[in-house]
């Protein structure tokens, strides 16, 4: 068979220029030196007259303005060729933006890589159509697989044959931050530093600032420590943004130096230094130093203004100094500085915390007076305020007040609200509150479900409190760590710990894990119950999951072995506890007196009182009435008068326990002279006889067979208004 000769047309030499450019891309400024490639074969040399060619009628197209014709040449369109278009546009700036907005609109099934959206995002920057360039590199940001590096090698190897500016750079680290893509953000800087570009300064001062508000301050100083070496000018920006991240760190003299030093380098600060490192004395306390500063503030020719002064006022009140707060407010009127909300929010709220009630008023009044609208924090102290003094008609006034306004009412004050009302039992009011919120539309958070679960727990009103539960799963809203504990105490208070174990199991299964509160609760509800088994599952499961018992803890432990008379294995507790440094209570105290009474050994627990004496713990009350009633319950009834003189001697005064105790012992003991001299010596003292006085004194008489003294005693119980039991 004859072969044919491949005949080649004849071209210009513009056509040969435009195959020699299709074969070599234009050298980026960055990348280096390549060797030259080997020398194409023939069917190569076709293949690349032909792409040239495509190429050509598509940049022809283009500079005559016929779209149609530009239209039909872009259903082969590859994104390398569309590369190759945007390089031949370079001179022709509208050329290139229309081919990218053809491509865009009349290619749907056009698959960009990451040289061809580079090379349009130059074009679109070397336009000033900044806000679609941006859209490009969001899209370029959030393209599956596409790292930070392959991004940036993209952007810089376009660069030059797009006839780019340093602004696509800017609008990268820009549009990371923007996305919150710190992390993604100092990397694509690192890569761009090491492929020697100079990224603009107003760059990185997004990136500082970016990392600095969400506390990243580590990493903002590693990246300023590479803007720096790179000898990128930094500006006042820069320095704002760095003190602030010393601000934030505590650390205000090296703020100071870290001023001093920018300035040798040319950078000095301007009104936004000052009032960072004012704001920053402020919080401290360090109130004559924030003082100073607004003295040489002044002197460099920066007036303070509200903002400055709002800062010093917040530190006034903070410290409690709300006279000086005055003097400054005064201050700033002389100077015709308008005070804001802020201003006056900020004694106001201070006023309202410290319980203030005529001081807040006359500021809230004064407020108005001045043309400074209330907002809702204004409105929000006030409610708060009177919520918790309990005057809930006059929160409630403050919340009319605020609705009139024509203030809408958030969460956080319909919660202040609601939580007044529960403090107080007034559950169907909190109630009501809830209900206005959903009709409003207003967004009931955990928060508020929490507060109001919290009052029905108070008021036992557990069914309630499960139909609210379920409401507020059903609603979307996830029950946090408070919502079970506070549900697993409530049950566990009613005796339900079958339901306080279900809800317990649900709160380890969401991952929320349980901490020392809530395994206390726990423990102290089975011990509460005798079941001791249960409780020192629990006790295991706690110290299995690194929650290290507390003093709680083994003070919980210990009175449920004492209430059910094991204290051998309440005193090994007593011994582990003491030898980890966990000092016991008195209420711990009082459980083994308690257990060793109940266990029918007083005598043991007056030397275990002792024994807490000589460690400094001072008895109180409930520790010799247990004693007492342990000696009493025992007839050893010289023992219990002893402690009673004890319990005198030790500065405390006997109660209606106290003598109860006493003088049912000697009822008991048909002693009814000495137990009527309990009685005068109780009255004497103040100390009102109750029920239970009245019922041992009936019972002793009734013993004796004296009917006409028991009556006595019966019918002035009766005129007391205690109602006897008539079982004697």
């Amino acid at each position: 068979m004859k072969i044919q000769p491949v005949i080649l047309r004849r071209r210009s030499s513009a056509d040969l220029l435009v195959a020699r450019a299709s074969l070599h891309t234009p050298t980026s400024v960055y990348a280096p030196l390549q060797s030259p490639a080997p020398s194409p074969s023939l069917s190569e040399w076709s293949a690349v007259l032909t792409e040239s060619m495509y190429v050509e009628r598509i940049v022809t197209s283009l500079r005559q303005g016929s779209l149609g014709a530009t239209r039909r040449h872009l259903s082969r369109l590859s994104p390398k060729t569309a590369v190759q278009v945007l390089y031949r546009c370079r001179e022709n700036s509208h050329a290139g933006q229309r081919f990218v907005d053809l491509v865009a609109s009349d290619c749907p099934g056009f698959q960009h890589d990451s040289e061809s959206l580079s090379a349009a995002i130059h074009v679109l920057v070397r336009g000033r159509r900044l806000s679609e360039a941006q859209a490009l590199v969001l899209r370029m940001v959030r393209r599956s697989g596409a790292s930070r590096v392959e991004i940036v090698d993209a952007l810089v190897s376009t660069y030059e044959g797009c006839g780019s500016s340093l602004m696509v750079y800017d609008l990268l680290i820009r549009t990371y931050v923007q996305a919150r893509k710190l992390r993604e953000g100092v990397e694509a800087f690192q890569a761009l530093r090491r492929k020697g570009v100079s990224v603009p300064i107003n760059a990185c001062n997004s990136l500082l600032g970016g990392l600095v508000n969400i506390g990243w301050t580590d990493l903002a100083w590693e990246v300023y420590g590479e803007v720096v070496r790179s000898r990128i000018e930094l500006n006042v920006f820069t320095l704002n943004i760095m003190v602030n991240a010393i601000c934030k760190e505590r650390e205000i003299e090296k703020a100071k130096l870290f001023a001093a030093d920018m300035e040798k380098k040319g950078v000095f600060a301007d009104n936004v230094t000052y009032n960072t490192l004012i704001n920053a004395y402020s919080r401290e306390g360090r109130l004559d130093e924030a003082f100073g500063l607004m003295e040489l503030m002044s002197t460099k020719g920066f007036m303070p203004e509200v903002f400055t002064y709002n800062a010093v006022i917040n530190g006034l009140c903070k410290k409690g100094d709300n006279a000086r707060a005055k003097e400054v407010m005064e201050e700033m009127l002389k100077r015709g500085l308008t005070l804001d909300s802020t201003t006056h929010n900020m004694l106001l709220v201070e006023c309202c915390r410290r319980g203030n009630v005529p001081e807040a008023e006359r500021m809230f009044v004064e407020m108005t007076r001045l043309g400074v609208r209330p907002d809702l924090i204004s409105f929000s102290a006030m409610i708060g305020l009177f919520s918790r003094n309990g005057c809930l008609d006059r929160a409630v006034v403050y919340f009319r007040n605020l609705k009139e306004s024509g203030l809408v009412p958030d969460n956080i004050i319909y919660t202040i609200l609601i939580n007044g009302f529960c403090r107080r039992g007034k559950l169907s009011e909190a109630l009501k509150l809830r209900d206005d919120m959903l009709e409003r539309g207003c967004v009931i958070d955990v928060v508020t479900y929490n507060t109001i679960l919290n009052g029905l727990c108070k008021e036992r009103m557990l069914s309630e409190a499960d139909l609210l539960f379920h409401e507020m799963v059903e609603r979307g809203v996830h029950p946090d760590f408070c919502t079970f504990t506070t549900l697993i105490q409530c049950y566990c208070k009613d005796g339900n710990m079958d339901k306080a174990m279900v809800l317990f199991d649900a709160m380890v299964r969401k991952n929320l894990n349980p901490d020392v509160v809530t395994y206390n609760i726990l423990i102290g509800g089975f011990c509460k119950e005798g079941n001791m088994d249960e409780a020192l599952e629990l006790w295991r499961d706690m110290i299995s999951k690194d929650v290290l018992p507390n003093q709680v803890s083994y003070g919980v432990l210990i009175n449920g072995y004492c209430s059910i008379r094991r204290v051998p294995e309440a005193l090994r507790l007593w011994d582990e506890m003491t030898e980890k440094g966990i000092q016991p209570s008195l209420v711990t105290c009082n459980s083994i007196i308690k257990g060793y009474c109940r266990s029918g050994d007083p005598a043991k627990a007056k030397a275990f009182l002792h024994q807490m004496t000589s460690k400094g713990f001072n008895p109180d009350n409930y520790t010799y009435n247990t004693l007492i009633h342990g000696f009493v319950t025992e007839d050893n009834m010289n023992e219990a008068f002893l402690l009673v003189k004890n319990m005198e001697n030790d500065g405390l005064l006997p109660d209606i326990i106290t003598y109860n105790s006493i003088l049912d012992g000697y009822c008991k003991e048909g002693q009814m002279k000495e137990a009527e001299l309990v009685l005068r010596r109780m009255i004497e003292s103040g100390v009102n006889p109750d029920k239970s006085t009245y019922t041992s004194l009936i019972n002793g008489h009734v013993s004796k067979e004296n009917l006409k003294e028991a009556f006595r005693f019966h019918d002035e119980m009766l005129r007391r208004g205690f109602i006897p039991d008539d079982k004697f």
